[in-house]
């Protein structure tokens, strides 16, 4: 009753969130940004809950905690420091200023005005739009193992339930009503993890106890030779794998289109400042404490093995939590579905804006009013929902690693193009093909050849778009000079700002 009474509450104040937000969302702007006038601690909690759902909670914690303890801690202090720190610091204050010149709502229309080329539009759409239903679906899977611990409720029934709550606040009041269930959701992670972290560690006797325990375990990875401490070692026992680990889950946000148009509604430069600074805090308190508790996963049983003798790496931290007190299983129900929610109305938002802006309008119908269009997204909502839900009841063979086949083929195609696009007058529209190419082929290839891990597949794409497009663009046709400085110019506008921002520039004379 306790974790039935936690949920109607949960479902009954995000549906109320979406009631009061409709009022913002009756054009494009307002539908997909908020209106460009989204605070610092909204853009904050919606950046970091669209980063982290039940894959991470679920099947990244339980899967790198169980094969490299406790430094698996690593993970998360990456994704902190350069998944949200630096990714504020390099990317947020231009993304928003060159946004708004190009009058861009979505990331495919950036790279469209950007490099001014309709084909890289249109390709790009397609790019976000095939690569985020298999996210979509991984997310369903992770939340799903939680559902079934919790209640034996069937998989297909956590899933449509899922499924039809963020449809209908997300249709209902677009970008605010997700950004302000994003916050409230964020609220629920930022305490949940810390009460589920307590709650594990003292059902091991206490961190002293769970930590010696764990050190006193032989490693199974064939580098370290099963030396004993290795899942309590500083870099565990498979550092270089754990390095690629860290480059896919904190670099690809960059690249990512549901993480990047977080920066397209902030409201202002406080705004900016101040959200670093918060998102940065959510980043190491949630993806931190769950890379950390994760990290415990060998002091538990193995609950399910595959028939070929593998083990289910999504089942591990269900099973550690199953042993918790009931009013603590239902404050994790309600915080990885807090997780998992925000992160799914992150991603039908961005699909249903990306074909409805970069692939519909001017395409297939070259006049649509602002009401057609943010009911043509409505739409495209429910259809990005129901093809996704279709996949997650019929998992293909891969879908354990659909996440970092996702993150891998967006951020490793759009990472570089954007990046070097704010910063860098060079990049050519050849520069941009080969950063796609380089992207998608790779983690493509991989799909078929399986000659790495997704994982470290995912990694080598974004790095390799980061060196591809430069060289090419340096040997390849400039673009037009005119369309550089139209771009550019936004940058160039002077603002009159306080002294307590910045300093005066006052000459002293001299005697």
């Amino acid at each position: 009753m306790i974790k039935v009474l936690l949920l109607l509450i949960f479902f009954g104040v995000m549906i109320a969130v979406g009631l009061y937000s409709r009022k913002t969302a009756t054009d494009v702007n307002g539908f997909v940004l908020g209106g460009r006038s989204v605070g610092p601690w909204l853009t904050a909690f919606a950046y970091g809950t669209s980063y982290f759902s039940a894959v991470v909670f679920v099947g990244y914690a339980g899967q790198f905690g169980y094969k490299y303890g406790l430094s698996s801690t690593w993970i998360g202090l990456g994704n902190a420091i350069i998944g949200s720190l630096m990714a504020w610091v390099v990317l947020g204050r231009r993304t928003r200023v060159m946004s708004k010149h190009l009058q861009s709502a979505t990331m495919p229309d950036f790279f469209g005005k950007r490099y001014h080329s309709k084909a890289i539009r249109i390709v790009s759409a397609l790019i976000a739009f095939i690569f985020l239903i298999p996210y979509t679906s991984s997310v369903y899977n992770g939340l799903s193992r939680l559902f079934g611990m919790a209640f034996d409720v069937p998989y297909t029934a956590c899933v449509i339930v899922m499924a039809l709550l963020t449809a209908v606040y997300v249709i209902l009041g677009g970008y605010m009503a997700t950004a302000i269930n994003d916050f409230i959701q964020g609220i629920i992670m930022l305490f949940g993890i810390v009460a589920v972290i307590l709650a594990v560690l003292n059902s091991n006797g206490g961190f002293f106890a769970a930590y010696t325990s764990l050190s006193a375990l032989d490693s199974d990875v064939a580098v370290t030779e099963g030396l004993r401490g290795a899942y309590t070692s500083f870099f565990g026992p498979d550092p270089v794998n754990l390095m690629g680990v860290v480059i896919l889950t904190s670099l690809g946000t960059w690249g990512l289109p549901q993480m990047v148009q977080k920066f397209y509604a902030i409201k202002d430069e406080r705004a900016i400042k101040t959200g670093t600074i918060i998102s940065t805090f959510f980043a190491v308190v949630v993806a931190g404490g769950c890379y950390f508790l994760g990290g415990f996963a060998r002091l538990n049983d193995v609950s399910e093995i595959t028939v070929d003798g593998k083990i289910v790496y999504d089942a591990i931290i269900p099973n550690m939590l199953s042993k918790l007190p009931e009013l603590l299983i239902g404050v994790v129900i309600v915080l990885v579905l807090s997780a998992s929610m925000s992160t799914l109305s992150s991603l039908v938002l961005t699909s249903s804006s990306t074909l409805t802006l970069d692939l519909i309008k001017g395409n297939m119908k070259k006049d649509l009013d602002e009401k057609k269009q943010v009911f043509i997204m409505r739409i495209f909502i429910i259809v990005f929902i129901v093809v996704s839900v279709v996949m997650a009841l019929n998992p293909p063979t891969f879908i354990a690693q659909l996440m970092g086949i996702s993150w891998g083929a967006l951020a490793g195609a759009f990472l570089a193009p954007l990046v070097y696009g704010l910063y860098w007058k060079g990049v050519t529209r050849a520069g941009v093909w080969a950063g796609f190419i380089s992207g998608v082929g790779i983690t493509v290839a991989n799909l078929f050849l399986n000659f790495m891990s997704p994982i470290n597949a995912g990694a080598l794409a974004m790095v390799a778009g980061l060196v591809v497009v430069p060289l090419v663009s340096f040997v390849t046709p400039k673009l037009d000079q005119g369309e550089i400085d139209f771009s550019f110019k936004c940058y160039e506008k002077k603002k009159v700002v306080e002294e307590k921002i910045a300093l005066p520039d006052d000459v002293i004379a001299k005697d």
